[in-house]
């Protein structure tokens, strides 16, 4: 197939949905254009892996000014913030140019891109809302860490719940990570009833998997991007409530959280020399390799967490509450353990910290799980039928 694809962010290992989409489409011999946005979070993006497989990518820089005047200008349009983020002239040109070419599909991804859908021919146009950021927003408004977050959510809310009740009557074929999200979205539709193709996230099984090194013996890891409010809750969580509850049992006990952007209030909170705050590093593996075991205390969530995708493959036992099991078919208790609430979440800890041949059958169950759920090149097949399907009929749920 010709494909085209128009991206909020270029695709790397921190974006990791289209890098993986783009990665098994390459290989299976698809010829794909990229037009992505970079916004200042995205400028160290490495395009390379990209361009050895023969993507054709185009690249065009926002600055931090131009992206706050983009989402003022989107506010005063009557959309939300984030509708107008990635904005960029150059990019909008380089789409029209390209539509002049036979393409099979034009792929569009996130509600930040959303707005170069406009541009494009509904018989060609296929949009990956990734997750409901209706959903999202819902719970960020009670959850979030920080009233000027939840005071966003809130101002954000209805008009994204709005925004997103308008894909479901323009757009022909949605794409989405998770059930949920999918149901989340059709209960926006005026009569209940909209059409998605839920596509899960993927995860690169060669690149992440178990290494031959030994675990440290009490050492948990928390990783995503600590920019990110979701991941800043399950931090301060993490610090503050879960911790303690562990080191009065077991105070040799270490926490690595691995992210970049790590906030300042963050940092604050981290001050047992216990709490390392390791932001970017240049390789997730060697930490994940040597974690005792992986940990993901989530109050909220959308779509499906790449964290836990990328710590089952590496063969790293997870502990995590239950909104991280939100598009996942893992079997609670034996692919991971799910605890709710700080008591439980640090005396499901504390069990495995004690039980090596648990965390042993579980880092392989998980690995297992991934295997059978998570390949991309699989996903992938599910995608081109998005791409061959007829707008009218649309894509299936499921």
């Amino acid at each position: 197939m010709n494909i085209l694809m128009a991206l909020p962010y270029p695709p790397s290992r921190i974006r990791i949905r289209p890098f993986g989409f783009l990665q098994a489409l390459a290989r299976r011999g698809h010829r794909i254009r990229v037009l992505a946005v970079q916004p200042p979070e995205d400028r160290d993006a490495d395009l390379a892996p990209m361009r050895r497989l023969g993507v054709e990518i185009h690249c065009f820089p926002l600055s931090r000014g131009r992206t706050l005047w983009n989402a003022g200008w989107a506010w005063i349009r009557g959309g939300p913030l984030q509708a107008g983020y990635a904005d960029h002239p150059g990019l909008r040109e380089a789409l029209r140019q390209s539509l002049r070419e036979p393409w099979d599909a034009v792929h569009i991804e996130h509600l930040r891109g959303a707005g170069f859908a406009r541009e494009i021919p509904a018989d060609r146009l296929v949009f990956d809302a990734v997750d409901s950021i209706t959903r999202l927003f819902e719970q960020a408004r009670a959850m979030a860490p920080g009233r000027l977050t939840r005071w966003l959510a809130r101002l954000e809310l209805a008009r994204t719940r709005q925004l997103e009740a308008g894909w479901l009557s323009t757009f022909p074929r949605i794409v989405v990570t998770s059930e949920e999200d999918a149901a989340a979205l059709r209960r926006l539709a005026p009569n209940g009833q909209a059409s998605f193709t839920v596509i899960p996230n993927g995860v690169d099984l060669e690149f992440f998997r178990p290494w031959a090194v030994p675990r440290d013996p009490a050492t948990l890891i928390f990783t995503g991007k600590m920019s990110y409010h979701a991941n800043v809750a399950a931090a301060l969580d993490l610090i503050g409530e879960i911790m303690p509850r562990i080191w009065a049992r077991r105070p040799e006990v270490r926490l690595w959280i691995v992210g970049r952007n790590p906030p300042s209030r963050l940092r604050r909170a981290a001050r047992d020399p216990r709490v390392e705050i390791l932001g970017t590093v240049p390789d997730l593996r060697p930490y994940l390799a040597r974690a005792t075991l992986a940990v993901c205390p989530l109050r909220y969530a959308v779509g499906i967490q790449n964290k836990v995708l990328e710590a089952m493959a590496m063969g790293t036992p997870v502990v995590a509450t239950p909104p991280v099991l939100g598009g996942l078919r893992a079997i609670p208790g034996q692919d991971l353990v799910v605890a709710e609430g700080p008591e439980a979440f640090a005396e499901a800890v504390l069990r495995l910290l004690d039980a090596p041949a648990q965390r042993s059958a579980m880092g392989a169950a998980g690995r297992a799980y991934v295997e059978q759920h998570h390949r991309w090149e699989a996903l992938v097949e599910r995608l081109e039928e998005v791409y061959a399907a007829s707008p009218v009929s649309g894509g299936s749920s499921g």
